[in-house]
């Protein structure tokens, strides 16, 4: 009697054909393995909704078969649904050092301590999950340790690039490895699963060591204090403004619950790298003239709660915007986010901020492919679907 093989089943729970909420189930036979467990922002229509996560009913009905949630990165979009899986299922997380230092502490808020398994990997690893086989790959993104993850399955492998773009000169001078991608498609690769965030963008993308430059023309030329919102899981652009504040005789204050959490645990552990005697506490601002402050705060997506847009509104209680103050806005609108970074903006402009959002000598630039990366790793992997 003829042998069948045994299918692969790629199961999209979120992340395909949006922005946000990624999450991918990958099963051959009894054995399931997740690609991240991410959330997204709700629509303006979703009155009194704060986040949304993928629909885990497929993992709690197999939850004896999952094998364990492998994280790319630790972006919100990518790990921000972790604690609601975690509450259903128990099951093992796999990432890197980084990952997990800015991880743990948002699962150890959210959950009890039995129900937290993490295990941490290295790019080039090979994790054994049932009779698949999962290896991260090293690639270059916004955030520190960003993994594609390549799945070995008995068709051949399954790729996922995750969030990538090839950044040749990245600030923390890890380049991705290139020619594992080139030994993966001598391998072969089944089917390929790739970013295309930025599949509408020609040419090569910028590299992230390049905002380096526009933040120094914002610090240079703002007359008074300067406040930068980011995303605070973006330790590259907090690095590079932490090294421009230095340079330009500015001390850098903290404001903003995740962002001083994030700063503190990656100064810690050595991913940031603070100069000396540049890092001052907020009570500490009002002993410096304001042509000598950076203030790093959230508040990027317009969230509600965030300390930028409480500022917007007077009602934060730690802070006041005064005029004179220049906003840096070193991220992009998520969609469905736009409205409300616009009105936390239109705020700052009748208070006498000035916001620079988009400018020659850009603040900002991709974490993710344009068209001729894209090529490229296909190129790299050639894979068959």
């Amino acid at each position: 009697m003829e042998r069948r093989m045994s299918v692969v089943q790629v199961i999209p729970l979120g992340g395909v054909g949006e922005i946000g909420k990624n999450c991918t189930a990958v099963r051959e036979g009894e054995d399931i393995v997740l690609i991240d467990c991410g959330l997204s922002f709700p629509d303006e229509d979703m009155m009194g909704v704060d986040i949304v996560i993928p629909d885990f009913t497929y993992l709690v009905e197999n939850a004896d078969k999952v094998r364990g949630v492998f994280l790319t990165h630790a972006h919100e979009d990518h790990v921000g649904g972790l604690p609601y899986l975690l509450k259903q299922i128990r099951v093992p997380v796999y990432c890197t050092e980084f990952t997990q230092a800015l991880i743990r502490q948002k699962l150890e808020e959210r959950l009890t301590r039995d129900r937290i398994d993490i295990r941490v990997f290295k790019p080039g690893d090979i994790i054994q999950a049932g009779k698949l086989s999962v290896e991260p790959v090293r690639v270059t993104h916004s955030i520190p340790e960003n993994c594609s993850m390549a799945i070995r399955t008995s068709h051949g492998i399954v790729l996922f690039t995750g969030d990538f773009k090839f950044d040749f000169t990245p600030v923390d001078g890890k380049l991705a490895n290139i020619t594992r991608f080139g030994e993966l498609g001598v391998e072969g690769v089944v089917a390929l699963f790739s970013d295309s965030t930025n599949v509408d963008r020609t040419g090569w993308g910028p590299s992230e060591s390049t905002v380096t430059e526009g933040l120094r023309a914002v610090f240079t030329s703002a007359p008074g204090r300067v406040l930068i919102t980011t995303f605070a899981s973006n330790i590259h652009r907090l690095q590079q403004a932490y090294d421009v504040a230095a340079e330009t005789g500015r001390k850098v204050a903290v404001i903003g619950r995740r962002m001083e959490q994030n700063v503190d645990i990656c100064e810690r552990l050595g991913y940031l790298k603070v100069p000396k005697e540049t890092r001052i506490r907020l009570d500490e601002v009002q002993n410096y003239p304001d042509d000598k402050l950076v203030i790093f705060t959230t508040g990027s997506q317009g969230e509600p709660m965030s300390a930028l847009v409480q500022m917007s509104k007077g009602t934060y209680g730690r802070m006041q915007i005064k005029r004179g103050d220049t906003l840096a806005y070193s991220a992009r609108p998520i969609p469905g986010n736009e409205g409300a970074i616009w009105r936390t903006i239109n705020r700052l402009f009748e208070q006498g901020c000035r916001v620079v959002y988009d400018s020659p000598t850009p603040i900002h630039v991709s974490g993710h492919a344009y068209q001729e990366e894209l090529k490229m790793m296909v190129n790299l992997t050639r894979p068959y679907y």
